[in-house]
């Protein structure tokens, strides 16, 4: 199975092939730059290995939660390189990746989505799957899901972001953080083939962002 993975929610912008389990990745720190990245960086990838887009066999992309316009960008992409060479497509959710990034048997993953707020999931590993604890959620720190006993991994750059809270809010339960983990093609890949496999890839048009939040700026008078 051939699958293309690419992810535009962060100021990263990756992509990754995945070959029957092997998996071959490039990421660009992008800033801004993703919608002018992405193609490029998804061109030289399939050239390096012969490729083309009709050669594949679905497409994943992470949908969200995460940057607005990233998401946009990722999902508009995906849409229409599988629209063009007859392609269904999976959505992989970002804090899910990071918890496959992380690779420990328990990840509370955290985002920092601005405004005082983290995007907020958690996960335990379960054989080679995952089971939500806690579904994506926007979320004060102090306010973050409870987790259960266990030792649990924190992720992403929400600790980063707001470490001393999410830290008092977890206390023991942190085993370890690794701030510097965020949504990567390669695991959105790895994610995506289990989905493919299972027939859960839906029709280009039915791939959507997952935004979480509806609102992007808060007017003078709510600031």
């Amino acid at each position: 199975m051939k699958i293309l993975a690419l992810d535009t929610s962060s100021e990263y912008c990756s992509v990754a092939l995945w070959r029957d389990g092997d998996i071959d990745a490039r990421e660009v720190l992008a800033g801004q730059r993703h919608s002018e990245l992405l193609l490029p960086m998804v061109d030289g990838l399939l050239k390096r290995h012969g490729l083309a887009v009709k050669d594949l066999d679905g497409i994943a992309f992470g949908e969200g939660p995460g940057s607005f316009t990233g998401l946009r960008i990722g999902c508009g992409v995906t849409q229409g390189l599988a629209f063009g060479a007859g392609l269904r497509v999976v959505g992989v959710g970002t804090l899910l990746a990071m918890a496959e990034a992380a690779q420990a048997g328990h990840a509370v993953c955290c985002l920092d989505a601005r405004m005082g707020e983290v995007y907020h999931a958690a996960y335990a590993r379960s054989g080679a799957e995952w089971e939500p604890v806690h579904a994506p959620g926007l979320w004060a720190p102090a306010e973050a899901p409870a987790l259960p006993a266990g030792s649990w991994t924190g992720c992403g750059n929400g600790f980063a972001a707001h470490g001393a809270a999410l830290k008092r809010r977890y206390g023991e339960r942190l085993s370890a953080i690794m701030p510097g983990v965020f949504p990567h093609a390669r695991d959105i890949a790895r994610l995506s083939a289990r989905a493919f496999e299972a027939g859960r890839a839906v029709a280009p048009e039915e791939a959507v962002p997952v935004y979480i939040r509806d609102k992007v700026a808060l007017r003078s008078d709510e600031r």
